[in-house]
């Protein structure tokens, strides 16, 4: 598997382009859900951007040494949010695609909740991985090398606040 190293810079403006490639589509939207964590920075971001509402679902599916292990996918049994309810046409953000299997998985959960009464999902990742078995709707690069994507964050992963201290 190859690597693909991220900075600070390259992330914030894959967002940027996202944003744009999301308002050229001309697709109105009520609410932004990420998915946390991975989606979380991308969400607050495109929620100051479009001056939309941010909801956040955690999930959780990477694990073992240095969170490279896919493991069971785990979904919050609920949503945070500021909104009464959730809108009706949800732009579901996240940071990529990888198997595809988070996103079909948040689709179909999406769906079983009927209280939600959404009519319209449209998906939106930085990085859609050749591999994936579900399609994003929107996304900045597609990989077909399948790379394992180191983001800048990531170092955090590895500290503690003991190591922190100066």
């Amino acid at each position: 598997m190859s690597d693909l190293y991220v900075s600070w810079e390259e992330y914030h403006a894959n967002i940027e382009k996202l944003a744009v490639q999301i308002y050229q589509s001309q697709w109105e939207f009520d609410q932004i859900l990420c998915l946390a964590r991975g989606g979380l920075r991308i969400g607050d971001m495109l929620s100051r951007i479009y001056n939309k509402p941010l909801a956040i679902l955690s999930t959780s599916s990477y694990g073992g040494k240095d969170f490279q292990e896919r493991g069971k996918l785990t979904i919050a049994s609920n949503i945070t949010m500021t909104t009464a309810t959730l809108g009706k046409r949800i732009l579901l953000v996240d940071d990529l695609v990888d198997s595809g299997v988070t996103l079909m998985r948040i689709l179909e959960w999406l769906q079983q909740h009927e209280e939600f009464a959404i009519t319209e999902v449209r998906s939106a990742v930085l990085w859609f991985k050749a591999c994936s078995v579900a399609p994003p709707d929107y996304y900045v690069d597609f990989l077909d090398d399948n790379p394992w994507i180191h983001q800048p964050f990531e170092k955090y992963e590895k500290l503690s606040p003991s190591d922190l201290q100066t």
